[in-house]
């Protein structure tokens, strides 16, 4: 499950509160799977179900790169470590994860490498292969092309395996198997589209599922995703913006290494924004998760967000 709001695809709306051109389409494969252009020369796919795009329109491969691979300091790990694990939070077309490996494998070749993705609709990545748009990363997708068929692919270096389904139950099963990523790349649709996937049960098991070194990366900078985070023990930081004004969100268990927030940013966590997404048994709808958190905002001790920001732009003057 992905994303994209008006504009870039995801303007935190709950806030108010280069390579080869794509393949012509295959006939065999599902509809809408139609290449976007985005700003960087590489293309995405419009999700008609989720009214959003899996990727920025200012640039798919330069968000893979400074949204995930950077925050999550993969290049240094890997000079560091003979092994590294990564869980992709909605694998969609797998730029996020071709972007890691060929981020990993430029500085220690030798570096061997498990994967785990968690996906909802696997015709997603089969079109992204039918439509060459992993070409940038040429050396990547003989297994890539494999993981997108066969869900699973073993080789020297590499062991991925894709997780089809509903990502909450998912991420319980990976969770009770042991598996303890260095990186996450938590890219679900935005949190108004897809709140399934930014709940404080959710993200729980996503931290569990954490090195103790491991860092999580979002481009996501929702109050209500950082507070979910904090909930589930986790310290977070602010990453730069990327093709847009809002900056993205890392986290970790130790904030020692993590830019710090801002002070708006900070501010705006002890407004009602911040009311996390709540999900208790991991199965509810989204109509269900988005009126549960209107009914705890309506309730909520917290400063109205229009009110704050309001009388931040009052103090401005």
């Amino acid at each position: 499950m992905r994303r994209q709001e008006t504009g870039d695809r995801r303007q935190e709306a709950e806030e108010g509160q280069g390579g080869l051109s794509p393949s012509i389409p295959d006939s065999r494969l599902p509809t809408p799977y139609s290449p976007q252009l985005t700003a960087d020369g590489s293309y995405t796919f419009f999700s008609t179900e989720f009214g959003e795009a899996y990727h920025s329109q200012f640039g798919a491969r330069q968000e893979a790169e400074f949204k995930f691979v950077e925050p999550t300091q993969l290049r240094q790990k890997a000079l560091q470590q003979k092994s590294l694990r990564l869980l992709d939070v909605c694998y969609g077309l797998g730029y996020n994860t071709a972007a890691a490996l060929a981020a990993i494998w430029e500085v220690n070749p030798n570096c061997r490498v498990e994967v785990v993705g968690l996906e909802l609709d696997p015709t997603v990545p089969q079109a992204a292969i039918a439509h060459n748009l992993l070409n940038d990363w040429s050396q990547l997708v003989p297994p890539l092309t494999q993981l997108a068929t066969t869900h699973q692919v073993t080789t020297d270096c590499l062991q991925a395996k894709l997780l089809l389904g509903d990502a909450r139950q998912s991420i319980q099963t990976l969770q009770a198997s042991g598996f303890q990523a260095d990186a996450v790349f938590l890219d679900p649709f935005s949190p108004p589209t897809c709140p399934q996937l930014w709940t404080v049960e959710f993200l729980g098991y996503v931290a569990r599922c954490m090195h103790i070194n491991g860092i999580l990366a979002t481009y996501s900078c929702a109050a209500s995703v950082r507070s979910a985070l904090q909930a589930a023990g986790l310290k977070i930081g602010s990453t730069s913006p990327v093709g847009r004004r809002s900056p993205g969100t890392v986290a970790s268990w130790h904030d020692s290494d993590l830019p710090p927030l801002s002070q708006e940013e900070r501010e705006h966590l002890q407004t009602r924004a911040a009311t996390p997404y709540r999900d208790p048994q991991l199965s509810d709808s989204a109509d269900i998760i988005c009126q549960r958190r209107v009914q705890e905002q309506q309730t909520s001790s917290l400063e109205p967000t229009s009110r704050w920001r309001k009388r931040r732009s009052q103090d401005a003057n």
